[in-house]
This record gives C-alpha cells, sequence and structure tokens, in this order.
C-alpha cells in the first residue's frame, strides 16, 4: 500500500501552494485513493477519496475543498453532485465525459489506468471533467495522451517501471510530461513527489475492453 506525501506548487510562478497526504491501494475490484491536503501553514485545505473499478472508471468520487464537496461516479458519462459550503444548495451534472481530473495526483494515475496504454499504443483522446479549486468549479476539457517511454529503474526491491507520458490539452495545444511509477506520480507539473514510505504497486490492468464503445477513449 503505497503511502506518502506530494507538495503542490502553482504552475505558473511555482508558488507552493502546500502538501497532500495520501495513500493508496490495489483491491480485487480495482483501486483507491485517499488523501488530505494542507496549507503551507499547515492548515487543513480539503480531502479526496476515489475509487475506481477493474477497467480504471470512477465508481466513488468525494472531493472536498474550502468547504465545498464534489461526489460522484461514472454513470451515463459522468455524474456528480456539487454542493455549496452552506449545503442549502446542491448543482447535479453530468457529461458524456470518460473520467475526472483535479488537483490531485491521484487523477493522473486514474487516467492512466482507464487508457491503459502502451508506447506501442496510439495517442489517446479522452474527455474529463476537471474541478478546479478552491470552489471545485466543474469544467469540461479534452486532451490527447501518450505513453512515450516505459523504463526500469533497478532498486532494492526490483526493478521499477517508469513510465514517461505526453499530455496535451486539445483547446489550448499545451503540451506537459507525467512520470508515473505503477500507482505514484513521480513528477508532473506543480507536482513533486517528497515522501515514499513503500514502493508503489506494480501497474495492472483489468481484462481486454475489446473494441471501445462510442463514449470511450479513442485513438487521434
Amino acid at each position: 500500500m503505497p503511502r506518502g506525501r506530494y507538495s503542490l506548487h502553482d504552475l505558473h510562478d511555482h508558488t507552493p501552494l502546500g502538501e497532500e497526504h495520501f495513500h493508496c491501494a490495489p483491491g480485487p475490484s480495482g483501486w483507491r485513493y485517499v488523501s488530505q491536503t494542507t496549507s503551507p501553514s499547515g492548515d487543513h485545505l480539503g480531502s479526496l477519496d476515489l475509487a475506481l473499478d477493474e477497467l480504471g472508471r470512477p465508481i466513488r468520487l468525494e472531493l472536498h475543498a474550502a468547504s465545498w464537496q464534489v461526489r460522484g461516479a461514472a454513470l451515463e458519462g459522468v455524474t456528480w453532485v456539487r454542493t455549496d459550503p452552506t449545503g442549502s444548495h446542491a448543482t447535479e451534472g453530468n457529461v458524456r465525459a470518460h473520467t475526472f481530473a483535479g488537483t490531485s495526483p491521484a487523477f493522473l494515475i486514474a487516467t492512466t489506468r482507464l487508457l491503459r496504454l502502451t508506447p506501442a499504443s496510439p495517442t489517446t483522446r479522452v474527455r474529463v471533467v476537471t474541478f478546479t479549486d478552491p470552489v471545485l468549479a466543474p469544467r469540461t476539457v479534452d486532451q490527447s495522451w501518450a505513453l512515450m517511454n516505459s523504463e526500469a529503474h533497478a532498486t532494492d526491491n526490483g526493478p521499477l517501471i517508469v513510465d514517461e507520458y505526453q499530455v496535451s490539452a486539445l483547446d489550448t495545444g499545451e503540451r506537459h510530461t507525467v512520470h508515473i511509477a505503477g500507482d505514484v506520480v513521480l513528477a508532473a507539473p506543480g507536482i513533486e513527489l517528497e515522501h515514499l514510505e513503500t514502493p508503489p504497486s506494480p501497474r495492472t490492468y483489468g481484462p481486454d475492453l475489446g473494441e471501445p464503445p462510442t463514449d470511450s477513449p479513442a485513438a487521434d
């Protein structure tokens, strides 16, 4: 069960935004990630509980930030309910998207488990609903993902496979690189792995899906 701490930074000026203390684990029916986020001064900022099924689809999302709350799951695309800090107003949303996204490194892992790319895979398009801090406002974004390289690194616990992904925002053309080992993000824009108590879980995927349905990620 990987357990550790990420530091989070502003994408533009690299200002520290806080830390995310996490633990995650694969299970018989998928993968789960739980975390708590704190400010640079140590104050509690929010939390995340994300569960995926064996195919990488989000079966439960509970996201908290600045007293806002989002609960969601894969249902006719992705469906969510966003509640304001007073708890008196709730707004439901639904988009024909494939998964969720946000500030947490967990969402990068979730997308890789959904796409199941190999270095031989073509560049693949995916539509995500991302929740922006601090009020968890939903925004639909189209991305393309490509696994550029997988490299084995020797460790005391055996070879560690590090995957290098190129992720592009299709609306702006902006590209960035994400390095992932199993179910731990090693480095990504705005994210640095500061501490890891136990090794990442090996990268595993569910059974072959065969031909994707019309609302699944598709190759360019």
